[in-house]
This record gives structure tokens, sequence and C-alpha cells, in this order.
């Protein structure tokens, strides 16, 4: 079984760190797994023989990803076998030998795609624009082609909070919907399932945690380089919130998990047009509503 790399760590690869940051980062570890086992819980995301395809990046979030689910998988209730796919887009300067390198050295089973859709994206895309969404399809479909080819039953993304409330607010701001990414995911052809078990999650967090595990970090040279993205505009605002009123994000994260769809106006999702067949007449006593009538109810009696 592949051993996480904390696992692995001797005390002479702590010694640079003091006592109090030892114990800070025990803390911190002990924290995000208590978070990720929560998700997984709550949402049903890992079931007895799944084959989960760890989609690695490079980045801080999807490092973190698959070391804290190699640490819970050798004391979870079910079994299930991990896989990390990198997809290589053949981005100028792309390390091509760290990944390999550090998955070999986990002994982790993995698979590196190779696909030039930097030259695709830098194609189509106008100079200037947002290269993220072409770029995101793009990915999609080759590591959702892995997936139906190679027996995956689940598909796990690095996606945490911050990345959810960035979402949430960019489709509230700039496209008029309600919507986030939800932790659990049935893809539009019903083939695949996304799971994303940071969820629970903070950005600065993980952020913490994947500087001390001095994780081999691959910068992204196609959006990550792009400035003034709408996306980046949301996490500075998040970022203004979290300082000046804590307990704010906590709120917002919490209220996706709370909907109330009768007190929202989407006819598709609640049967405003049925509420007069629905009324109820000469009821005894006063009925409670969400909307405060029963109080008026009271005065009247």
């Amino acid at each position: 079984m592949p051993v996480s790399y904390f696992d692995a760590m001797t005390d002479s690869d702590t010694l640079s760190l003091s006592e109090k940051q030892r114990y800070e980062y025990n803390k911190l570890r002990k924290r995000l797994r208590r978070l990720v086992g929560e998700a997984i819980k709550d949402y049903g995301m890992i079931q007895e023989g799944d084959k989960i395809m760890v989609c690695l990046s490079g980045g801080k979030d999807s490092y973190t990803l698959l070391d804290i689910l190699i640490s819970l998988q050798g004391h979870a209730p079910v079994n299930f076998d991990l896989v990390a796919v990198n997809l290589d887009q053949k981005q100028p300067g792309f390390p091509e030998d760290v990944l390999p390198r550090y998955l070999t050295g986990l002994g982790v089973p993995y698979h590196i795609i190779e696909k030039d859709t930097y030259s695709v994206v830098k194609r189509v895309v106008p100079e200037g624009k947002t290269t993220c969404g072409l770029c995101s399809r793009l990915r999609r479909g080759l590591l959702y082609g892995y997936a139906a080819r190679n027996g995956i039953t689940k598909i796990a993304l690095g996606h945490h909070r911050d990345d959810i409330l960035e979402t949430f607010f960019l489709n509230l701001f700039f496209g008029g919907t309600l919507k986030a990414m939800p932790p659990k995911l049935l893809s539009d052809d019903r083939r695949h399932i996304v799971i994303r078990p940071l969820a629970y999650c903070r950005e600065k967090e993980i952020a913490r945690y994947a500087a001390i595990r001095n994780f081999p970090i691959i910068p992204c040279n196609l959006c990550g380089s792009q400035e003034n993205l709408q996306r980046q505009a949301m996490k500075e605002m998040l970022k203004i919130w979290d300082r000046q009123s804590p307990g704010r994000l906590e709120n917002i994260f919490g209220a996706l998990r709370n909907v109330a769809p009768s007190q929202l106006a989407d006819g598709a999702i609640h049967d405003f047009l049925r509420l007069e067949s629905l009324r109820l007449s000469g009821t005894d006593g006063p009925i409670a509503h969400s909307d405060g009538s029963a109080g008026l109810e009271i005065l009247e009696a």
C-alpha cells in the first residue's frame, strides 16, 4: 500500500521545525484529515471497491488531496484503490520529470496523459481573453475519456471550500444563477461521478500544509499567468471579508448547505402556480409560516 510522505517522515526530516511548529503541523494535518473524512461521509463520496482517479495538476490542492486520501486509505471502513492521473498539456517549460519521480517515490499507481491542449487554447482564444473556460473543457473531456476506458468509478478533484464560494459569487455576479460546485456530481452524460473531498477545507490551511510538506509545486503557465481574472477578484473579496468579518465565510458556506427553495423565486424547483390548490382553509388554531403570517392569525383571533 502506498505510504504518504508524512507517514514516511523520520525525526531527521522534521529537525528544522521547532517543537511548536511540529505541534501546529500535527494539529493541521489532523484537522484536514477530519474535514475530508466528514465530507466523504456526508456526501457518500467513496464506496466499497471504488477505483478513484485523483486528478493531479501539480498544484498545492491536488497534492494535498492525494496525500490525505492515501493517509485515509489505510484506515477507511471500505476498501478503495487510488490512481493519480496528470494531464501533460505540453505547456512550454513544463517539467515532465517532477510528477513521475514524486509518484514513483510514493509507490502510487499513476498515468500521464500527453495531449497538446496548450496550442489549441492559444490558437482559439484571442490574446488577452480568459483561457480557463476552453482549457477546463478540454481537460475534462480527456480525463473523462481516460476514466471511461479504465474502469474508474470516481473522479476526485482538488477543489476546496474557497473554490466553491468563489464559483458561487462568480455565478451570482456575472452569470445570474445561484449555483456553485457541488461536493459530489453526476456528469451530464450520467457516466461519471465527480467528488471533491476537500470541500470543507480552507485554502489557506491547504497552503500552509503544502508549504510545510514542501510538495514539488508545478506552476501553470497558461491560466495561472493571467492577471485580472474575475475569479481572482472574488478571491480578494473573500479574503477581505474573512479578515474584517470572521465567521462570514463559514455562514455563507453553511447557507449553500441549507437551501430553502420556497423562499427564492425559481418556479422550476418550487411550484408557485399550485399554491392556491394547496392552501388550507377552516383549520383550527394558527399555522406557523415562514413569512410570519402566523402572527397575524394570532392577532386576528
